[in-house]
């Protein structure tokens, strides 16, 4: 690739945690993951399954989260991310509720970013944040 051309963004998908503490540490890793977005040089995938598990959540009373900032993170992947249908796996999960996610990032083949690792099948293509920031300074630089 010519030096002079910016490389492809990176694709992914962002579990709801990514989201949940990207609001409430503002200068962590996830919302370094958020900024990656704003810059283009991340692809955000997202299912309207995914979308209704971000709205539902970030909405928790007991998160108390401004609706404001929640309105932002949700225009921010509407905006800069592409919608998608996903390809069922049949995978065996620990947590069900979390199989929108593996389907998405294993049809767009995008990487998998979630703080609840444990939850998802041991494969290069899932990362906890502070590790797809590193992944991603290595690939952007």
């Amino acid at each position: 690739m010519p030096e002079n051309q910016p490389k492809p963004a990176i694709k992914v998908v962002l579990d709801t945690n990514i989201l949940v503490s990207s609001l409430i540490t503002l200068n962590g890793n996830c919302s370094a993951v958020l900024k990656l977005a704003v810059e283009r040089k991340i692809l955000i995938f997202y299912s309207a399954e995914i979308l209704n598990e971000y709205n539902c959540v970030l909405h928790q009373p007991k998160l108390s989260f401004a609706p404001s900032k929640i309105k932002t993170h949700i225009n921010l992947i509407l905006r800069k991310g592409v919608a998608m249908e996903t390809e069922k796996s049949t995978i065996e999960m620990t947590d069900e509720s979390d199989r929108k996610f593996y389907d998405l990032h294993k049809t767009t083949d995008a990487i998998l970013i979630t703080g609840n690792i444990k939850h998802f099948p041991k494969e290069e293509s899932i990362m906890k944040p502070a590790d797809f920031m590193e992944y991603s300074k290595a690939y952007l630089d």
